[in-house]
C-alpha cells in the first residue's frame, strides 16, 4: 500500500459509501470541493464537511482491516465519476492533529527498533524531509506516497497478535523465533510490513522485546496480559537454544525413522526378488539407523529433561515471589499490631462493657415523676386477681378415669358378629315352642 511499485486499491464498493453518494449530486459537489482557507468564514459548512470525510476515512480503514493508508490510496478509493475529493489533504491534517492518524516515519522513529533493517530509508530520509518541512513552515498537504497509520486500529491488531500468541503452543516459553511468529500471524497480517508495525506497537507498549542472535531474530513476550516484558538475558537465550535443539533432534529422529522404514521395505523387496546380499545390506543399514535413532532419543530425553527442570524452576521462582510478596504484605498489615496492644484493647473493651452495664442498671432503678411503687403492694394486688379468677371458674364434669381400650381388630369384629348371628338363630327356634304352651294349657282347660 502506497509503496513504490505497489498498485493502489481501486474505488470503494458501493456498500462502503453513504446513500447520497450516487443520488445527491448537489451535496456531493459541495463535499468534493476544497475547504475554505479559514474555518471562520463558515464554520457550519466547514464542520459538516469535515465530519463527513473524517467518518468516511476512519470507517474505510476499519472495514478494510489495513493499518496503513495514504493520500493517493484515499483519492483512489473515493473517486466519483472521474473526480476526487479536493479537501482530503485538509482532512488528513486534521486527523493527524487529533491523533487518529500518525505518520509511519514518526511512529517508527518513536520506537527503539534498530533491528528492522528494511526501515532504514523510512527512519532517516522521510523524518528528515518532514523535519525540514516543519522548520521552514511549509504547510502544504502531505505527499501522496507518505504512509499514514490508523492509530487505534494498529493498537487493536497488536492486541490480537498478543492474544493469538498467548493461545498458541508457542506460549509454553516466552522466547520464540521471529519466523515462527510470522507464520502464526499470517492470517492476521496481510504483509510483512504490517507485521513489523504490529511488533513495533507491542514493543512500544513494553510487551515484547526483540534481539538478534547468531543472525536470527528472536522475540520475547511478557507473561500475562498486563505485564511488562523484562530484558532478554542469558537464561532466555539458553532456553531458546535448547528449544531449537529439541526441535532439530525431533526432526532428525523423524527423518531417520522414515529412513529405517524405507530400508525395511527395500529388504523385503530384495527378498522377494531373490537378492539375498542386497537384502542383508538393507537390514544392516536399518540396524545402523535404528542405533542412531536410539542415540538421538537419549539426547532428546536429556534436552527435554533440562527444559522440564527449567520450567519447574521458573514455576518455583514464581511461587517464591508470590510467597515473598505475601509475607511482605502480611508484615505491613501487622506492623502496628502486637500481643500487648491486643490485650490492652480487650481489657478496655471489657471495662467499657462493665461501665455500660452499671449505667443501665442505675438508669433502670430511677423512678420518673414519682411513679415508683412498692413491690409488696404489687404482689398483694396479683394475689387478689388470682383469687377472683378462681371464683369465676366454670363447674366442669370430672375427667373420666377409665382407661380406653385398645382398638378392636377386624378378626375380633367378625367373631363377635358370628356369635350374634348364632344367638339370633337360637332365639328364633325357641319362639314357636313357647307360643304352643299356652295353646295346650287352653286345651286342657277346655
Amino acid at each position: 500500500m502506497c509503496s513504490p511499485g505497489e498498485a493502489p486499491p481501486g474505488p470503494a464498493p458501493a456498500g462502503d459509501l453513504p446513500p447520497e453518494w450516487e443520488t445527491d449530486d448537489e451535496r456531493m459537489a459541495f463535499l468534493f470541493s476544497a475547504f475554505k482557507q479559514s474555518r471562520e468564514v463558515n464554520s457550519t459548512e466547514w464542520d459538516s464537511k469535515m465530519a463527513f470525510w473524517v467518518g468516511l476515512v476512519l470507517a474505510r480503514g476499519r472495514r478494510r482491516g489495513a493499518v496503513r493508508t495514504c493520500l493517493r490510496e484515499l483519492q483512489n478509493g473515493f473517486e466519483r465519476r472521474g473526480s476526487v475529493p479536493l479537501g482530503l489533504g485538509t482532512v488528513l491534517r486534521e486527523l493527524l492533529r487529533r491523533g487518529k492518524l500518525q505518520r509511519e516515519s514518526d511512529f517508527m522513529a518513536s520506537v527503539d527498533s534498530s533491528w528492522i533493517s528494511w526501515g532504514v530509508g523510512v527512519f532517516i530520509l522521510k523524518p528528515l524531509k518532514w523535519t525540514l518541512s516543519s522548520v521552514l513552515g511549509d504547510s502544504k498537504i502531505p505527499e501522496e506516497e507518505e504512509v499514514l497509520i490508523y492509530v487505534e486500529l494498529l493498537q487493536e491488531k497488536a492486541e490480537e497478535v498478543y492474544r493469538l500468541y498467548q493461545s498458541s503452543a508457542l506460549s509454553s516459553h516466552p522466547v520464540v523465533a521471529l519466523s515462527e511468529l510470522r507464520s502464526l500471524c499470517a492470517g492476521l497480517c496481510p504483509d510483512e510490513r504490517t507485521f513489523y508495525l504490529l511488533l513495533l506497537q507491542l514493543q512500544k507498549e513494553k510487551r515484547v522485546t526483540i534481539l538478534e542472535q547468531n543472525g536470527e531474530k528472536i522475540v520475547k513476550f511478557a507473561r500475562g496480559l498486563h505485564a511488562k516484558v523484562s530484558p532478554m538475558n542469558d537464561v532466555d537465550i539458553g532456553v531458546y537454544q535448547l528449544m531449537q535443539s529439541e526441535q532439530l533432534l525431533s526432526q532428525k529422529v523423524e527423518s531417520l525413522s522414515q529412513e529405517a522404514e524405507k530400508c525395511k521395505e527395500d529388504a523385503r523387496s530384495a527378498c522377494r526378488a531373490g537378492k539375498k546380499q542386497l537384502a542383508l545390506r538393507c537390514l544392516k543399514a536399518k540396524r545402523r539407523t535404528e542405533r542412531r535413532i536410539e542415540e538421538l532419543h537419549s539426547k532428546l530425553d536429556a534436552v527435554q529433561g533440562i527444559l522440564d527442570r527449567i520450567y519447574a524452576s521458573q514455576t518455583d521462582q514464581m511461587v517464591f515471589n508470590a510467597y515473598q510478596a505475601g509475607v511482605g504484605a502480611l508484615k505491613l498489615s501487622m506492623r502496628d499490631v502486637t500481643v500487648e496492644r491486643a490485650e490492652n484493647l480487650v481489657d478496655q473493651i471489657q471495662e467499657l462493657c462493665d461501665t455500660q452495664d452499671e449505667v443501665a442498671q442505675t438508669l433502670a432503678g430511677v423512678g420518673i415523676n414519682g411513679l415508683e411503687m412498692d413491690s409488696e403492694e404489687l404482689e398483694q394486688e396479683l394475689d387478689s386477681l388470682l383469687q377472683d379468677s378462681s371464683k369465676d371458674s366454670l363447674d366442669l364434669p370430672p375427667v373420666p378415669q377409665r382407661v380406653l381400650s385398645a382398638p378392636i381388630s377386624d378378626a375380633e369384629l367378625e367373631a363377635e358378629l358370628e356369635q350374634l348371628s348364632v344367638s339370633a338363630g337360637d332365639v328364633a327356634q325357641k319362639t314357636p315352642s313357647a307360643s304352643s304352651e299356652p295353646k295346650t294349657a287352653l286345651g286342657l282347660n277346655l
